[in-house]
């Protein structure tokens, strides 16, 4: 089933001879559950692309559909309403807030959203990502793994149709970015969670169920492992 489409997707940034097509006629079909890596040099797209998206940004033209929605004719606050509900977005550089603790940082998308913090999934989540013992404890008291942890535990508290994950093991460690790996990938074979993932750690790529690669803003191949 499908759960995400993008029709002549285009951002333009500049003007002229200055004009650059970050996003370039992208269309793009993912199905519900499959587990996306989006690859490519830097600067080709792949993390506007991913923004267009999760509605952090808005295109210059064409359409995103999520969940037969389509998104691009979103407000500014219909586009902040989809993002706490619909989109988990795990960054590179964690994005937590320092004077919250742990818990309140997991916590913040349902708080902002005035929604009930179900103290079950809290507690499933913190388990399997190893956060139990640290959930009083504030981010600069812990390691970048737990800290990427900690962000992930964020993106999956509300239970979102899709995860985006931009560079998520771009500042760990082999062995740290393995478990990364293997947490979202647990989520996505047991919960049938959808996620993209902008890497450039071919090894990680190869985990995924297909790979896109974007270079000057266009898919140039969309291959599936095996």
């Amino acid at each position: 089933m499908e759960i995400l489409r993008t029709e002549n997707l285009m951002k333009v940034y500049g003007e002229g001879p200055n004009q650059v097509n970050a996003v370039d006629k992208v269309n793009l079909t993912i199905e519900r559950g499959e587990f996306i890596a989006i690859v490519g040099p830097s600067g080709s797209g792949k993390s506007t692309l991913l923004h267009l998206i999760g509605g952090v940004d808005t295109p210059t033209s064409g359409s995103i559909y999520i969940e037969d929605t389509d998104i691009s004719k979103y407000s500014s606050k219909e586009l902040a309403l989809f993002r706490r509900r619909k989109v988990g977005l795990i960054y590179q550089f964690y994005n937590l807030i320092p004077n919250l603790t742990v818990k309140h940082n997991i916590e913040l998308p349902l708080k902002l959203d005035n929604r009930h913090v179900d103290k079950e999934t809290m507690e499933q989540i913190a388990s399997r990502l190893g956060l139990e013992s640290k959930l009083n404890n504030f981010p600069s008291e812990l390691s970048g793994g737990q800290q990427q942890r900690v962000a992930i535990a964020r993106s999956l508290i509300y239970s979102p149709s899709i995860i985006l994950a931009d560079e998520p093991t771009g500042n760990l460690d082999r062995e740290n970015s393995q478990e990364i790996v293997d947490i979202l990938k647990y989520y996505n074979r047991t919960l049938k969670q959808t996620i993209i993932l902008i890497t450039h750690d071919e090894n990680i790529a190869l985990q995924a169920d297909r790979v896109i690669t974007i270079i000057d803003g266009k898919i140039v191949r969309d291959e599936c492992n095996e």
